[in-house]
């Protein structure tokens, strides 16, 4: 068992709560009310596919999905899988549900939280991708710590993903690209990089969309970088 460093992610106690930012619209305000409750990770008990949607399919969780729109996007494009978005922020989850009830899509569920707390309740090996898309930075180098892309965060992945699973990672910041090479590097024996020339740094993967967030990167200059990763 991998000894972790005190303040990897897995050893913080965080506690996001009902973060918000600007004040909810009144029609944000009640899909939160009214469809948030009905299409919630349950908040105790293991996560399966068939506790969530009735039957066995695969899964994906999205790690931090801001407004939701890859989520809802990769949800229309594969409505025979299942999908978990988690994000803390209550403005972002506001987005995302607009966008699940314009979409009409049944295979989504939320939380609302940390997605740490989910993925630990997830069985070994039931899911096919997992995505992290342009993650906090924690740019100072005494917060590095508190990246997503650390040993703990990076193990549990690994035994959620079933072999020849997919990890996903974007990025717009240079720092955390190398950050992120480097730590992903230390596991190498359970991730395969599919990057096979430098241009894949810079091509998105299959069934991606720009979002809000990656637009507004590219505007203000900055360049997304993208890895994908195999489960060994």
């Amino acid at each position: 068992m991998m000894l972790l460093k005190p303040g990897d992610p897995l050893t913080i106690n965080r506690l996001y709560g009902r973060s918000s930012g600007h004040k909810l619209r009144k029609g944000q305000a009640e899909l939160i009310e009214t469809l948030l409750p009905a299409i919630s990770v349950p908040d105790e008990g293991e996560i399966t596919a068939n506790r969530l949607f009735g039957d066995q399919r695969p899964l994906h969780v999205e790690i931090g999905f801001g407004g939701g729109e890859h989520l809802a996007h990769r949800a229309d494009l594969l409505p025979d899988h299942g999908f978990i978005g988690c994000e803390p922020f209550l403005n972002g989850v506001a987005t995302a549900l607009a966008h699940i009830r314009d979409r009409r899509l049944a295979n989504v569920r939320l939380h609302m939280g940390d997605a740490l707390e989910v993925l630990a309740r997830i069985p070994n090996g039931a899911l096919s991708f997992v995505y992290l898309l342009h993650p906090d930075p924690w740019p100072k180098a005494r917060h590095a710590k508190r990246r997503m892309v650390n040993d703990g965060p990076l193990s549990l992945i690994a035994a959620k993903l079933t072999p020849g699973g997919e990890f996903r990672l974007a990025t717009d910041h240079p720092v955390y690209l190398d950050w992120s090479l480097m730590v992903m590097q230390r596991h190498a024996a359970t991730f395969e990089w599919l990057g096979e020339q430098p241009s894949d740094f810079l091509n998105p993967p299959g069934g991606w969309i720009e979002t809000r967030y990656g637009a507004k990167s590219r505007r203000e200059g900055r360049r997304p970088y993208y890895l994908r990763y195999r489960r060994a």
